[in-house]
């Protein structure tokens, strides 16, 4: 969802130079460069900042044994030309593999033996900004997963790297074709699965009858009709923290 030009012309710029795409922001960069799980192809680095990120960027390379290619120092003209329109790039920008997502039953023999795994599943969510926010929650609260359904989910981008400030390598993303079968089929016993929907339908009804109850968050009475669906995930994140001391 990046604004200002047309989309066809948007997409080109990101994909200059081929290959993977590219993760900006010091927080999202460095986090992507840190997770060995990501193959880095390039390392951009403005020139007005390369000074006062050596020493995060020597951390983040060390942290994966060294394994990365050395910076290029550039001017702040070819990091723009190689993102997308209106980037907050803060001078640093690393071309890398996606992370793999991992399958439902990945994510039982995740919580095995945790009897107070939290899991967050996602229901028609489609925004980017808004699953990478809540995937920082997430991170915050110490959420085992969150859980995507294959349609009518965006893709895990840069946008969503950028919105997730590096907590997109900590939180695994699950990918799964049936949110309403995934839910019924996993036992998750004793722990809890927080289910959210869009803010405008909301859950679906198959979604919703999977689920072992409802509940809102309260607000005052004629303030807002509704929270974003990532201030919602903090607050009832925030709620489950408190209960569990």
């Amino acid at each position: 969802m990046q604004g200002g030009g047309a989309p066809g012309r948007d997409k080109s710029r990101q994909q200059q130079g081929g290959g993977p795409p590219w993760i900006y922001g010091t927080h999202a960069a460095l986090a992507a460069l840190a997770n060995p799980a990501r193959r880095i192809r390039r390392i951009l680095v403005g020139q007005d900042q390369a000074e006062g990120l050596a020493s995060a960027l020597a951390a983040a390379v060390a942290t994966r044994g060294g394994d990365a290619p050395p910076a290029e120092h550039v001017a702040r003209e070819e990091l723009e030309r190689v993102l997308p329109r209106g980037s907050v790039h803060q001078g640093l920008a690393v071309q890398a593999s996606d992370v793999e997502p991992i399958d439902v039953d990945d994510l039982l023999r995740l919580v095995e033996g945790a009897p107070s795994a939290c899991i967050v599943a996602l229901d028609q969510v489609t925004d980017p900004h808004n699953v990478g926010a809540i995937l920082r929650s997430a991170a915050a609260f110490g959420v085992a997963a969150v859980i995507l359904p294959e349609r009518h989910a965006p893709a895990a981008s840069a946008v969503m790297a950028k919105a997730a400030s590096g907590a997109m390598e900590r939180v695994p993303l699950v990918r799964v074709v049936n949110l309403a079968r995934a839910l019924g089929q996993a036992d998750l016993t004793g722990r809890i699965a927080l289910v959210l929907g869009s803010e405008g339908e909301g859950l679906r009804r198959l979604t919703r009858e999977r689920c072992d109850m409802l509940v809102r968050i309260p607000m005052a009475q004629g303030a807002v009709e509704s929270l974003n669906v990532s201030n919602a995930a903090a607050v009832a994140l925030f709620e489950i923290a408190r209960r569990r001391g």
